[in-house]
């Protein structure tokens, strides 16, 4: 009788253990299920959240059926616990056990924002004010405290900072993208110096950088680059002054409505070429790599002068003559669609069109 009796006891204990072990494992199942949703949720992850936290924060925003299957896969697999803060983008078709994964692997949402070449210090600052979802550190930063922060106090930030789609996360701040932008702009300028051409007139890799910014907002045509390089490279070799429509904007600042006139190009500014010899004082913009290599690389051809054609691209010239003739084809009848940069790029790039 007893015998039987322990029997029974430990049949029903197999069961119960079987039946609890089926019951698990069955809950564990719902974690590969996928999930059914109109559009991606995004799941902040605070620091310092502990696993069961989130579990049943997944439960609350019925992202997992129970949240006790996640806790105790988390004590099964302890790895697949030690998720990191952030937030992550859950989108339909990720199962529970997905979305535990990339909480482990970090792999959090990222946005983007873009600065243009040929954009200002002033242009990038306020796409960064615009931007959503990143932390706004230097709203109310004075343009001297941000280049402090850059380690180079005292420094001009115009064309400083590296034009280009940046990618961040919640928990970056517009410092951060800054610090990305300056710190990639520094490298690539000193990549592209090492490889420059001889001869050139730059005592630094800074006056190419300047000189970079110019051929940025003098042409979007890509195979110009190099010979807008090439006709301000030989002015700065036979002295002769630049004479570039966008300097002259730049100087002007706020004063600048969208044409410049004959007064304008008399006025003195740091930044009018017409009116001082070399290079101004800092860039005019942010230029991009292909700017910076035509400023290293520039053609080696013989031409002096250009003037826009009205489709984005120039006419270059050897001689005064041939410039001024020039001139009265393409700017003093000009068509009615004309334009002086690419259909894609700011029609001020260079308003009279003749350098």
């Amino acid at each position: 009788m007893l015998k039987k009796l322990l029997i029974a006891s430990v049949s029903a204990v197999v069961l119960v253990v079987a039946g609890t072990g089926l019951w698990v494992w069955q809950g564990l199942q719902t974690l590969a299920t996928p999930v059914v949703l109109d559009e991606p949720i995004l799941f902040n992850v605070p620091g310092g959240t502990a696993f069961s936290q989130v579990a049943r924060k997944l439960e609350r925003q019925g992202l997992v059926e129970k949240s006790l299957w996640l806790r105790i896969h988390g004590r099964i697999y302890p790895e697949q616990a030690r998720i990191k803060a952030g937030e992550y983008e859950f989108t339909s078709g990720m199962t529970p056990s997905d979305m535990v994964s990339a909480m482990v692997s970090g792999d959090t949402k990222h946005w983007s924002v873009q600065f243009i070449e040929g954009w200002t210090f002033g242009d990038m600052r306020a796409a960064l004010a615009q931007a959503d979802r990143i932390e706004k550190v230097t709203t109310d930063w004075t343009d001297a405290e941000i280049m402090a922060a850059m380690g180079a106090e005292g420094e001009h930030p115009e064309g400083r900072f590296f034009p280009d789609t940046y990618l961040f996360t919640s928990s970056e701040s517009d410092l951060d993208l800054l610090k990305r932008a300056f710190d990639k702009m520094s490298a690539v300028l000193q990549e592209e110096w090492v490889g420059r051409e001889e001869g050139l007139p730059y005592d630094s890799a800074y006056e190419a950088l300047i000189m970079a910014s110019i051929v940025e907002r003098e042409t979007g045509v890509p195979h110009e680059r190099d010979q807008v390089a090439g006709v301000f490279v030989r002015r700065l070799q036979k002295g002769m002054r630049l004479q570039t429509d966008p300097t002259v904007i730049y100087g002007m600042g706020d004063k600048y409505k969208g044409r410049i006139g004959s007064r304008d190009l008399r006025t003195y500014t740091p930044y009018n070429t017409y009116r001082i010899n070399g290079l101004p004082p800092t860039p005019i913009a942010l230029p991009g790599r292909e700017a910076i290599h035509a400023s290293l690389h520039p053609d080696d051809g013989k031409a002096l002068y250009f003037v826009a054609r009205g489709d984005g691209s120039h006419k270059f010239s050897q001689t005064l003559a041939e410039h001024q003739k020039a001139v009265r084809e393409f700017q003093l009848n000009r068509r009615d669609d004309y334009r002086s940069s690419p259909a894609s790029q700011s029609d001020d790039n260079t308003d009279s069109g003749d350098s």
